[in-house]
């Protein structure tokens, strides 16, 4: 067993006893970010795999954490009443809340550990208040006492079968001791005979409840003696105590428990009868109750024990001081050795030198007839001093349990006084003082009683105070925001409440308490006013007036803090008595919005949280209720831990408005249940979702568990008014689409549910199947069956293909494997490995298993499952199952040498645990290699022929030929001009998707068919499709948008997408979660608003950008109307869009012969082009649009006039590249020449055509102008533009950019008018409760006169403002912080893609992810200077470049969740190629790799040297010099 030698603090002491000498440990923490000092004693332990002393197999104890706010004592009911031995390691913090749960462990073998808390100075009114609760309780004082008391707690509870609580002062800071540890002792004193009986009597007996007793018993067992043993008449019966611990330890036979008061001091004796025996032998055996003289003896016999083994003395009452002492003083608190050690060192003649000092080390049960025999003969006073800091009666418990014990007791004399004291802090320093003053107070002639002793205060240490968790704060700004100077938070952590401990004043009962008290504190407030007002109590009549105008309006909310505000400021200059006093609560001016905030934590008990009184009160109060379980770590297998609905609880009383909310996933929600919850007259509960395992989590992992929870119902978002049909509206509003069945049964009840479904239909399928009840394995089953079925009239031998596939790849192979297969008449059966039900696995005869590798080596998500049973399985048996595994890799995928054991990891693992499992080879693994000439086929190619070999059907005769797969390209000939089903798939209302072939086609319209990722998975668990949307992306040359136009965008945003605005690196507004209901409402509506989506994605060119320029509005006018001409002129002509999206019943187009559209694309052709197709204009010194980036790249030529000249041309720029296929690679353009600007858009016209029918329509990685002009060089491409143009490119013109980045704040234009440029961080336009930016930018849209301009990098720019409108924006936009620039350069510099949950191709998290890695980088810049230096930091989740971070001085490129590759050394002017310097890292060695390069930076720039130059400069990287070499000399070389 792995043991720490010493143990320095009490806590680790009891910790490691704990860990020891149980089968569970509970481990309270105040938060789950921080942690316990218990907690470095657990995890240790349990990272070293010690194993318990008592466990039943060599076993570690189960450790759960659980957070003091959580009920955490209902987690030991369920353990401890299945024959488990469960421990507690908390604070007495916990104890008064856990009251309703300690009775119940009286008869338990519970063990609660409690620190004593503030460590400082505790309050041990938390113990004497539980006193009555029935457990043993023993007290330790020091470290060393620490120990031996938790291992005697544990014996304790195992011998008698009752629950015992050990408490001890906390470790102060700087308390720290060195103690060995007595593992041995432990060992010695444990009772396995009784632990074996325990087990045993538990096991299935008992089901407890929790708010009843459960019937069990502490019990022992009274053994008769045998006639050859009775003792002789006169002779005593000896007592355990006689025989030391030998005695209680060695009553036990066959594992059952005997009487401590029948047993024999020789252990050894043969003459004892065995219980079994007894019981068959004489009838007089009995089982009784544990009596509280059994508890005397075990205790006694355990501190005999302990003195054996280490001298140790323990006493039930322990004494020390002088044997003549004439007093005593009874210390029960925590500074019990400091008073010994002032008497031990007392000098004669001092006060104290003949005093003694008692305490209780088992304070319960209470042997108070015991301390006479416990005190010399000689004391005749005794002064108990008790440490409680508040007392709520005269005299406190422990002299009351004194004086009755001291005055019945016949031995005691009926003279000795007994003078009580209240212990306060004190410490070296004073404790002679005190120990003076409270030895002259006994010795008076009349003792004054409950004099203090010490100070009532003492310094505590900051992480004793209560703290409201980081992430609720989002919340609590919300009411700020919302409520301002009305709202009143009544038990708002550290408000000053004099007496009244941080614990107590943050309870929801004390601000309950408060808030009806406030209440009535106004009434009076009111009545005071009127009072004065009629008394003409004021200096002048102004305030009379001011405050009768006031009083009209004193209970309206909105009214009257106009009211309120023009009273105080003149009661604030009247200078009478009534004014000062009025002035002195102007709180109460306001119609405050009073809130009660609390946590889940008031779920688990109704009454005693408080949420029932308020609902009972029928009072105004509002309760924000913040609920932080994570819905993947639901306890439902635990049931007492399930948590009351608090919202169901509330409905049903009946007179409350009740919410559920979640911030994180509708902030408007929130917004509108807050205001409607503060209007409702009566009580209001919002119960709103915050879910965090660890108060510093992430913002994205809060995000994705909200997401979770929302979309399959386990946290419904609702909003219930019950007195909305009488004012005219519903009762009941759904604003999420899944509700849970507790719910729906409320629903039902009243009608509500029907109601819900007629005003929502399309939600009919979701509300009437019942959250949590679909079951996977049957869904499984009934698949499997259905296969089964098909293949019943083949003749051949089954074969059962199973694949794991996150691209589809391995997927497609699989298929196409038991195609082949049915053809030479085999029984194929292909499906999911996830899909297939495991227990059917021995049953198999053949079975092939094709699989995809993910990013760090691990299972496709459609595998995970089925790997992870059949890794963990210890009952599968596949001795009768012939198995083949083929897996597709890429060797090259990580660089690294300690990394190359991912590659094909999942195949290589599945095919060595399917042989160790007893299943048959059938041939060797294959291995498929995207590194290979033809990709993974290579490999496969070689290995399907074994395995046709192995079944023999290799030489079957006049096999079909197989279609070759559908490509692309077939899609789009096929598609009628891109009409394919797409209209029939929007009809289907069986499904949210469309099919594989009309989602390639929907994108030529704009749109992507996605899903959310978040909830794949829980949604695959709980039998449902993937959660279905589709991204829209407008067509918007240039980036202009008229006020008019945004609001319409916003509105689309709210009604048919999540609420959110995207603006993207192509300039455009782009929107995401669009349902397909609402595909065909947000394209008419964005066609109302004169925009459209048309060619905005697909194979075809895509929208046009432009240089922002605000700086030179008559220059920029001019170049963006080129880009909207390029635009026009390059569109697709098809009417498919127009009959898809806009026409209605009466719009139909002519149809000829064969009901068949006749269209025409006179540029395009019906397969259109190999690829997409971008153009961008940029205007020096500004590259914001990163004009070498695209397929084609213009760069406005000014004229010596200032007015546009011409452009010069680039062509091969782009981004897309696939991870270690270095067949594919990022580009910048070639320059052409100059061209006059009025034949720019024929020009542009000219190098798409060279592409349409040049470019490579076999391999789509290699469809890109990039790789055609490389294949054919540029000088014969450009030669080919020519020609179709009949003339050549003049020469280019000299122009410079300086930057590729906006440039903020404002600017002023040569005509005067005005612009803003605005930091969007990454294009997402949403609000939060720190930035209502949405809101903001709606209202802006409302009063400006101008136009938006959207950037290319994702920002926002508030044009054409006329110097009369500037004041009026200024304000709005500070008001809504829409002006804020205070960033740190990197962040104003950086962008991000949208990646996860909607991007089907992400391998990474982008959008939501770099915010947070900035942050973390800024505390470097601030520290070395860098702050306010703009560095280029781009990142995607995927290689395809859609935030072109290729061309970034940082990049970083997602390869896997949470791993990326770095890029470095990318041009500041969006001019260079960055270069690979580590591949496959996490944020921790990202941020190692960049803090001190950022600082290195900063010492060795040179003036006025970027980043991306200076890392070439300095060797970190080489310089790029073309796209063919992008992956050469990178910094992390391949290793064989």
């Amino acid at each position: 067993m792995a043991s720490a030698e010493y143990i320095r603090t009490a806590e680790e002491a009891v910790a490691r006893v704990a860990y020891l000498a149980s089968d569970v440990v509970i481990s309270v923490k105040q938060s789950l970010s921080g942690e316990s000092r218990y907690s470095a004693q657990l995890d240790s332990l349990l990272t070293a795999k010690t194993p318990s002393l008592i466990a039943q197999a060599d076993e570690s104890p189960e450790i759960q954490t659980i957070q003091q706010s959580a009920d955490p004592l209902l987690s030991v009911h369920i353990p401890a009443h299945n024959g488990k031995y469960v421990s507690v390691t908390t604070t007495s913090n916990t104890l008064i809340s856990a009251i309703p749960h300690l009775y119940k462990f009286a008869n338990v073998p519970v063990v609660l550990h409690v620190a004593m808390e503030p460590a400082e100075f505790p309050d041990y009114a938390d113990i004497t208040s539980i006193r009555q609760s029935g457990l043993i309780m023993i007290q330790s004082e020091s470290v060393l006492d620490a120990q031996d008391m938790a291992i005697a707690a544990h014996a304790l509870a195992i011998r008698s079968g009752k629950g015992v609580l050990h408490f001890f002062p906390g470790t102060a800071a700087g308390a720290e001791a060195r103690v060995p540890v007595a593992d041995e002792l432990l060992n010695r004193v444990l009772d396995q005979g009784k632990i074996r009986s325990f087990r045993a009597k538990a096991t299935g007996q008992h089901q407890p409840t929790l708010y009843s007793g459960d019937g069990q018993k502490a019990e022992t067992v009274d053994l008769p003696l045998p006639a050859s043993s009775t003792p002789s008449t006169g002779a005593a019966t000896p007592s355990a105590s006689t025989g030391g611990l030998s005695g209680f330890l060695s009553g036990l036979t066959n594992g059952t428990p005997s009487s401590t008061s029948s047993e024999t001091a020789d252990s050894g004796n043969s003459s004892r009868l065995s219980v079994s025996s007894a019981s068959t032998a004489d009838s007089t055996t009995t089982v009784r109750a544990v009596t509280s003289e059994d508890i005397y003896n075990y205790a006694q016999d355990l501190f005999e024990t302990i003195r054996q083994a280490t001298s140790r003395n323990y006493r039930i009452f322990e004494y020390s001081g002088s044997p003549n002492a004439t007093a005593a003083v009874f210390v029960f608190g925590s500074t019990i050795g400091l008073f010994r050690k002032a008497v031990a060192q007392a000098e004669a003649g001092e006060v104290y030198a003949n005093v003694g000092v008692i305490s209780a080390r088992v304070y319960r049960p209470w042997f108070g007839t015991r301390i006479p025999h416990a005190l010399p003969k000689s004391v005749t006073k005794v002064a108990v001093l008790e440490q409680i800091k508040r007392k709520t009666t005269r005299w406190g418990p422990l002299f009351l349990d004194l004086l009755t014990c001291l005055r019945s007791e016949p031995s005691s004399s009926i003279g000795m006084s007994v003078v009580g004291y209240q212990l306060g802090y004190i410490d070296s320093r004073t404790i002679q003082q005190a120990l003076r003053g409270v030895v002259q107070n006994l010795n008076a002639q009349s003792p004054v009683q409950n004099l203090q002793v010490g100070s009532l205060s003492a310094p505590v240490a900051p992480s004793e105070r209560i703290l409201q968790p980081e992430v609720e704060t989002a919340y609590m700004r919300i009411l700020a925001e919302l409520f301002k100077e009305r709202l009143h938070l009544a038990n708002e952590i550290h408000r000053a409440n004099a007496g009244i401990t941080e614990g107590i004043s943050a309870s929801p009962e004390y601000g309950f308490g408060s808030l009806i008290a406030r209440q009535e504190k106004r009434q009076v407030f009111i009545a005071q006013v009127e009072k004065a007002i009629k008394d003409r109590a004021f200096a002048t009549d102004v305030p009379a007036q001011l405050l009768s105008k006031w009083l009209v309006v004193a209970n309206d909310p909105v009214k009257s803090i106009h009211a309120a505000q023009a009273a105080i400021l003149r009661l604030e200059v009247d200078g009478s008595a009534a004014s000062r006093e009025f002035l002195r609560h102007k709180s109460f001016f306001y119609k405050e919005s009073q809130w009660l905030v609390g946590s889940d934590a008031w779920s688990y008990d109704l009454d005693n949280s408080g949420v029932h009184h308020v609902l009972a009160s029928g009072k105004n109060v509002n309760m924000l209720i913040i609920d932080s379980q994570p819905y993947s770590e639901k306890a439902a297998a635990d049931a007492p831990r399930r948590k009351k609905d608090i919202g169901l609880y509330a409905m049903n009383y009946g007179n409350a408005y009740v919410a559920s909310v979640a911030v994180y996933s509708s902030y408007t929600q929130v917004l509108h249940a807050l205001i409607d919850a503060d209007k409702f007259e009566g009580p209001s509960v919002v119960l709103a979702y915050l879910p965090y395992k660890k108060e510093d989590d992430s913002p994205l992992a809060i995000l994705q568990e909200t997401k979770k929870a929302v979309d399959i119902g386990y946290w419904p978002l609702y909003r219930w008014d019950p007195y909305g049909e009488e004012k005219g509206g519903i009762n009941f509003n759904l604003d999420s689409e899944r509700i849970k069945t507790e719910l729906k049964e409320f629903l039902k009840r009243d009608n509500h549910l029907s109601q819900l479904i007629r005003r929502h239909p399309q939600f009919a399928a979701n509300l009437s199947s019942s959250y949590g009840t679909e079951v996977r394995e049957q869904q499984k089953r009934k698949a499997k069956d259905s296969f089964n079925k098909l293949l019943e009239g083949l003749s051949g031998p089954p074969l059962t293909i199973l694949f794991a596939s996150d691209g589809g790849n391995a997927e497609s192979l699989a298929k196409r494997l038991a195609r082949r297969g049915k053809l030479r008449g085999l029984k194929s059966m292909v499906m999911a490995m996830d899909d297939y039900p495991i227990d059917d696995l021995p049953n198999e005869e053949n079975l092939v298993l094709v699989t995809s590798t993910g990013g760090q080596g691990e299972f496709p998500q459609n595998g995970r499952a089925f790997w992870e049973a059949v890794k963990n399985s210890t009952d599968i048996d596949l001795a009768k199952v012939n198995f083949a595994v083929f897996g597709l890799g890429d060797s090259e995928y990580w660089p690294r040498k300690e990394d190359k054991i991912y590659y094909n990891k999942p195949s290589k693992d599945l095919d060595k645990r399917l042989g160790d499992i007893g299943g048959k080879r059938m041939i060797d693994l294959g291995l498929g290699d995207d590194q290979d000439p033809d990709g993974y086929q290579t490999a496969y190619g070689e290995w399907e022929p074994k395995l046709w070999a192995y079944l023999g059907v290799d030489k079957v005769e006049g096999l079909a030929d197989e279609p070759p797969p559908i490509t692309n390209e077939d899609i789009k000939i096929n598609s009628n001009y891109l009409r394919g089903t797409i209209m029939e798939g929007l009809l289907d209302e069986s499904t949210g998707a469309i099919s594989a072939a009309d989602a390639q086609l929907t994108k030529f319209h704009g749109t992507y068919m996605q899903d959310d990722r978040d909830v794949r998975d829980e949604r695959k668990a709980q039998g449902l499709e993937p959660a279905y949307s589709f991204m829209i992306r407008c067509r918007l040359p240039g980036g202009i948008a008229t006020p008019d136009q945004y609001i319409r965008m916003d509105n689309i945003s709210n009604e048919f997408a999540n609420k959110t605005l995207k603006l993207t690196t192509r300039q455009t507004f782009q929107f995401h979660g669009v349902l397909k209901r609402n595909l065909r409402n947000s394209m008419r509506a964005i066609n109302r608003a004169c925009m459209d989506t048309l060619a905005a994605c697909g194979d075809v060119n895509r929208n046009v950008m432009c240089t922002c320029l605000p700086e030179n509005s008559a220059l920029h006018e001019e170049v963006w109307k080129y880009s909207k001409k390029i635009s026009e002129h390059l569109l697709p002509s098809t009417t498919a869009y127009h009959e898809i999206w806009i026409a209605d019943e009466s719009d139909k187009k002519t149809q000829v012969g064969g009901n068949a559209v006749v269209d025409f694309e006179p540029l395009y052709g019906p397969t259109y082009l190999p690829r997409k197709f971008k153009i961008t204009i940029a205007i020096p010194p500004h590259n914001d649009t990163d004009v070498y980036a695209h397929d084609v790249g213009l760069v406005a030529i000014r004229a010596p006039d200032g007015s546009l000249e011409g452009f010069n041309v680039m062509a091969g720029g782009g981004m897309g590249v696939t991870h270690n296929n270095k067949k594919t690679y990022p580009r910048t353009g070639s320059m052409f020449g100059f061209v006059k600007k009025d034949v720019v858009h024929i020009v542009c016209e000219k190098i798409m055509l060279v592409q349409r029918d040049h470019g490579d329509r076999k391999d789509r990685k290699h469809a890109r102008l990039k790789y055609t002009i490389d294949d054919m060089g540029v000088d014969v491409f450009k030669g080919k533009v020519e020609a179709l143009l009949g003339f050549k490119f003049d020469e280019p013109r000299p122009f410079e950019f300086n930057n590729n980045a906006d440039v903020y704040g404002w600017h002023r234009d040569e005509k005067g008018m005005n612009h803003f440029s605005m930091f969007i961080e990454n294009g997402r336009i949403h609000d939060t409760p720190s930035f209502p930016t949405k809101t903001g930018l709606r209202e802006l849209a409302k009063i400006h006169t101008g136009e938006f301009r959207l950037t290319g990098n994702q920002h926002l720019i508030v044009s054409n403002v006329t110097d009369e409108m500037l004041p009026k924006i200024k304000d709005l936009m500070a008001k809504y912080k829409l002006d804020g620039l205070s960033y740190s350069g990197l962040r104003l510099a950086s962008a991000a893609c949208v990646a996860f949950p909607t991007c089907g191709l992400a391998m990474a998290e982008s959008e939501r992810y770099l915010p947070e890695l900035i942050t973390m980088l800024e505390s470097t810049l601030e520290e070395c200077g860098l702050r306010h230096d703009a560095i280029v930091m781009r990142m995607t989740g995927c290689p395809n470049g859609c935030a072109r971070p290729w061309l970034a001085e940082i990049g970083l490129v997602g390869k896997a969740y949470g791993a990326y590759n770095l890029y470095l050394g990318g041009g500041y002017k969006g001019d260079r190629l960055s270069k690979l310097y580590r591949s496959s890292i996490g944020e921790a060695e990202i941020l190692g790799v960049l803090r001190p390069m950022l600082k290195r930076y900063a010492l060795e720039r040179e003036e006025g040297e970027r980043f991306g130059d200076w890392v070439i400069r300095a060797g970190i990287v080489k310089r790029t010099t073309e796209g063919k070499r992008f992956h050469e000399d990178v910094a992390e070389e391949d290793e064989e």
